[in-house]
């Protein structure tokens, strides 16, 4: 098998087997851009070696032959004797892009004899003994497992020492002694050495490479965006080029348009005599692309040429490192680059508007999932409170959270309910779990394009970074700014948008509407099929989903309506044996109900609203019978007399009492145990109904029966409807559709005789996956749920996503058969999943004709429904 593919063999079609870098390098190349030489190992090695443990046969032969190749086309020896010595990088790059996850290699190839070479050839020793430094840190801590932080440690000593504060302006010498005092770091905590041959050095970076495939921040991240974990990395061997030979050339990352607003203007950061490592760790600040335009006006402009041609080639915005080396312009690497929802809805309609894409991939390019990252509130403008630092605005939204200073203590809070902020002096990819636990992230250093500001527009989250008046100790989990001191656990309220960040908790406000994102989902609405409707139990919630584009109410809870004050007069209904209180009861209980669906029917006037009867476990409207023997003993202890309504309450209360009341009398069991409150409620909508035809309105009513389980059921609820709607309409002018939530196994799968009694099924998917699997949701997501997903046991969260071979099965089954037995049979699904866009993909293949969600939802649905129709999301690898 052919393992082995120089750069100029492939193109950017090929990610699936040369990984999105390779692929890149290789469109980039066959472009006739000035890029680096070398070669990509596929993904196929990959995923041999993680199969058998070992680079695959024939392998390293094909890497050998690749490798005199590259020596041929750079005119330049791995391992020096004569001329410029080949270096390399050797670096990961999956399919997806998963930036800083995985493993890289640098400066690959060097030695002492390699070192006194590349000092001739640059005319300096510093220039060399850093390249050895860099290289000999990297190597230790990536392929031989040396700890990390004993090199930065001794890194700061020495600067400590020598009383300056970067690294790049340590000396030779000062270099020289690194490189020695790593060498023996190295040997003092892994027993191994940096091997002198440099195929040697090679082959242990390939293996590298792909083991860190599986390790835990890749993991982690893979787990957080949804990215296969079969698909392995490619390898890309690269010749290296250098940023820090002086003045004239230097490193930067570059983007053709804004990835936080979207707006066509490039984007990216520049730092002078400095290789690229030094731009993403934000251990320097960076300067602008204008900078950079009046330092190297050349270089800026023939940069500017690239972007566009990139730009113009991928028909998206790309993410470009490049290397200044003398003053001669490299390009290392393209992708299609991160961005924010905001960012992402605006090229999109930018993009369609210049014609560079249709609107169908315009509506595709935006992942439906990161549009509720636009519902996210933003700081209060009326607040005047002043900032306590200002650094720069890396991703967009406010976020308030307790400060945290370690990524294992952000997930330790987090996973209790606490909001956290992350705060460091710059991520590193093995803080990634404790960025997905936190709120938004704060560095105090770093620019536009650091690992902080990268991941956190990828993941949707706020982030401030490079505050540079921030002084963290991380170690004494304290931040300073002048006689301020901020410790773990106390308020902080950082501002993406702005780049502010402000001590305790600041005033938030609601986002504002953006007419972009309304004008991209109009195009949405013209390619979906299926229709979006709400799930709203209040007038409030019912306006809120109409502006955001729901057609109709799919779910109202009746339920949510009794809580609060009327919690009382729903116990009296149940509890009461006198049966004049009781009818006093009910008569209330109509009463309100009536306002309550005249408010839904008027802000849905014209579109369909579903009213489910009451659906709650029992025990949720009842007292506690604990807390009543409770109440009982103390009367005792303090020698009161027995209260008999007391007494006679905990009778009741112990009469209904279950064991089990998730799966015991309710729903329409309930219905038809306890009659009243089903005609009560049937005829409070009925009578909303009338008042609204009566106003001159247009509504629309119908009524769903949940937790069937039989036609029986069904059939007997329904006629006890239309009695209720003979007695207010005797004239029958008035047609109300009957439905059912299907939400147990045994519905879904005799849904053709439900089916004949029903005009509508609405799918209950976060009841039918409790009862699909056999589990309480609440109790497995504290308990064994969040093992089972970390150990692969279940592959997602079955309430959060379809579980497609058995929810998903009785999904399809119930709407193939309830419509086969009933052609006018409409089906729709309301669980949560109704806004979940890989479970609303599934209702499209299967042939739903609704899906309703939470009204913040709204837009997720309707984009989603769109790319279902269309065939899938493009924005997986980019936002």
């Amino acid at each position: 098998m052919r393992y082995v593919y120089d750069f100029a063999e492939g193109s950017k079609e090929n990610k699936e087997l040369l990984g999105g870098k390779g692929a890149g390098l290789a469109e980039m190349t066959r472009l006739g851009l000035h890029v680096p030489p070398g070669f990509t190992v596929t993904t196929e090695a990959c995923r041999a070696f993680m199969k058998d443990g070992t680079l695959p046969e024939g392998l390293w032969a094909q890497v050998s032959a690749a490798m005199a190749r590259l020596e041929q086309a750079t005119g330049r020896r791995l391992g020096g004797g004569g001329g410029i010595p080949l270096l390399v990088s050797v670096r990961s790059g999956a399919k997806f892009s998963m930036p800083g996850m995985m493993d890289t290699v640098l400066d690959l190839g060097i030695n002492e004899l390699v070192a006194k070479e590349i000092a001739e050839w640059a005319g300096s020793d510093r220039v060399a003994w850093d390249i050895y430094r860099r290289f000999t840190q990297m190597f230790g801590k990536v392929v031989l497992g040396a700890p990390g932080e004993a090199f930065e440690q001794f890194l700061a000593e020495l600067r400590s020492r020598r009383g300056v504060e970067y690294d790049s302006e340590l000396t030779a010498d000062d270099l020289r002694e690194a490189t020695s005092r790593f060498n023996e770091l190295i040997e003092a905590t892994t027993g191994k050495s940096v091997p002198q041959e440099p195929m040697d050095q090679l082959r242990a970076a390939v293996e590298a490479v792909f083991s860190s495939w599986g390790n835990r921040r890749a993991r982690d991240y893979r787990h957080i965006h949804g990215i296969s974990e079969d698909l392995g990395t490619a390898c890309n061997v690269q010749m290296m080029v250098f940023g820090d030979l002086g003045s004239d050339s230097g490193s930067g990352v570059a983007f053709t348009r804004d990835p936080s607003s979207g707006d066509a203007t490039p984007y990216g950061d520049y730092l002078p005599d400095a290789q690229g490592e030094d731009v993403v760790a934000g251990i320097r600040n960076t300067l602008t692309l204008d900078q950079l335009s009046q330092l190297h006006p050349e270089i800026h402009a023939e940069l500017l040429t690239v972007m566009k041609r990139l730009e113009a080639d991928y028909r998206d915005m790309c993410d470009i490192e490049f290397t200044v080396e003398k003053e001669v312009l490299w390009i290392l690497q393209t992708r299609v680059g991160k961005r924010t929802a905001r960012a992402a809805v605006q090229l999109a309609i930018d993009m369609a508007d210049e014609e560079l894409i249709d609107r169908a991939e315009a509506v595709r390019r935006v992942d439906p999932a990161s549009l509720e990252q636009l519902q996210r509130p933003r700081i209060d403008e009326q607040a005047k409170i002043e900032p306590l630092a200002v650094g720069v605005a890396a991703s967009p939204g406010a976020a308030v959270g307790s400060v945290v200073f370690d990524a294992d203590r952000a997930v330790e809070l987090a996973g209790h309910g606490s909001r956290v902020i992350l705060v460091r002096h710059e991520t590193t990819p093995d803080d990634i779990h404790g960025m997905a636990a936190a709120q938004g992230i704060l560095t105090s250093r770093g620019g536009k394009t650091s690992h902080a500001a990268v991941v956190a527009r990828g993941m949707g989250k706020p982030a401030v970074t490079g505050a540079a008046k921030l002084e963290v100790d991380e170690a004494k989990g304290e931040l300073k700014v002048g006689s301020t001191v901020v410790i773990e656990g106390d308020l902080l309220t950082i501002d993406g948008t702005s780049g502010a960040v402000y001590v305790g908790e600041v005033p938030l406000v609601d986002p504002v509407p953006a007419p972009e994102l309304e004008r991209l989902l109009s195009w949405a609405d013209e390619f979906r099929a299926l229709g979006v409707r709400a799930n709203a139990d209040t007038p409030n919630d019912a306006i809120r989903a109409r502006a955001a584009g729901a057609e109709g109410i799919g779910l109202a809870r009746t339920e949510h309506m009794f809580m609060g004050e009327r919690l009382g007069i729903v116990q009296r209904i149940i509890l009461s044996e006198d049966a004049a209180d009781r009818s006093t009861a009910l008569d209330a209980l109509r009463r309100l109900q009536t306002e309550d669906f005249e408010g839904l029917l008027e802000a849905m006037d014209g579109l369909p609203v579903i009213v489910r009867l009451l659906d709650p476990p029992l025990h949720e409207f009842l007292p506690s019978r604990f807390e009543l023997e409770q109440e009982r003993r103390e009367r005792a202890e303090r020698g009161e007399a027995p209260d008999e309504s007391l007494a006679r309450l905990e009778v009741a209360v112990g009469r209904w009492e279950e064991h089990n009341p998730m799966l015991g009398l309710r729903g329409v069991r309930l219905g038809l145990i306890v009659p009243e409150l089903y005609r009560i409620q049937v005829g409070a909508a009925l009578e909303a109904l009338r008042l609204r035809r009566q106003a001159g309105g247009d509504p629309r009513l119908e009524i769903m029966v949940p937790l069937v389980s039989t036609a029986e059921e069904l059939r007997r609820v329904r006629d006890m409807i239309g009695e209720e709607r003979t007695a207010l309409f005797p004239d029958g002018e008035v047609d109300i559709p009957v439905g059912t939530m299907i939400e147990l196994p045994r519905a879904a799968l005799l849904a053709g005789d439900i089916a004949r009694v029903a005009d509508f099924f609405s799918f209950g998917t976060n009841d039918l996956t409790q009862t699909t699997y056999g589990l309480s949701r609440d109790d497995a997501e504290r308990s064994f749920l969040p093992f089972f997903l970390e150990e692969g046991i279940y592959p997602n969260n079955p309430f959060q996503t379809i579980d497609e071979e058995g929810v998903g099965r009785l999904v399809e089954i119930g709407t193939l058969e309830g419509k086969a037995a009933n052609p006018g049979l409409v089906v729709g699904l309301c669980g949560e999943h109704g806004g979940d866009p890989a479970s609303i993909a599934l209702c499209h293949r299967i042939g739903l004709d609704y899906v309703s969600c939470s009204p913040p939802r709204i837009p997720v649905a309707r984009l989603a429904a769109a790319q279902a129709a269309l065939g899938g999301s493009m924005a997986s690898a980019s936002t």
